[in-house]
């Protein structure tokens, strides 16, 4: 689950991150912004298509693993794609919020850089935070990897369905669309 949720992350946060700034600087943006299309309908169409390209890669990732690895799925799989993909359009829409302004890829590669190490220290992908301090906890608590993390935990080691990870699901769509929504308003074409 960790592995499937750290390739999430980074093909999540960079994949739309650095290539929107990218955009921007090359001048594709500008020449967007002569169309009808609004900053929300655009990024919408980037998440969805870096969705579509990360739940792709995660099936080759998890198909490889499963593949190589003795590892347990006692739960699942339609609940498991759904966590993963609540998962990944909260990381998407998180990456946009960096990519809404930026005008050059060093500057939101460091800051892709900056949000994505506390996310992985804190989200239990490494180690468990329950020996960690209430603070430490606390703060694992308000990263959307740690709720992805968990989810598929409980799902492919301990049978959880559907149900049992629907609060993390709902929490990971509602961080979404704030995230997408906070990112429209944000973003600029030029």
């Amino acid at each position: 689950p960790g592995v499937l949720a750290m390739n999430v992350m980074f093909s999540s946060l960079w994949g739309v991150g650095w290539v929107i700034v990218r955009y921007r600087k090359n001048g594709v943006l500008r020449r967007l912004k002569a169309t009808p299309l609004s900053p929300f309908e655009f990024l919408t169409a980037q998440v969805l298509s870096r969705l579509l390209v990360v739940m792709s890669a995660s099936l080759v990732v998890y198909g490889g693993a499963a593949l190589l690895l003795d590892f347990p799925m006692r739960g699942s799989y339609p609940a498991l794609a759904l966590v993963y993909g609540a998962g990944a359009l909260c990381l998407i829409s998180l990456g946009l919020i960096v990519s809404a302004r930026l005008r050059t890829e060093e500057l939101a590669d460091g800051i892709l850089n900056l949000i994505s190490w506390p996310l992985l220290l804190l989200s239990g992908v490494w180690f468990s935070m329950e020996g960690t301090s209430k603070a430490a906890q606390f703060l694992s608590q308000l990263s959307p990897l740690t709720h992805l993390v968990g989810a598929a935990r409980r799902i492919m080691i301990d049978g959880a369905g559907f149900m049992d990870v629907l609060p993390e699901v709902l929490l990971l769509l509602g961080l979404a669309v704030a995230f997408l929504t906070l990112a429209a308003r944000l973003f600029r074409w030029e």
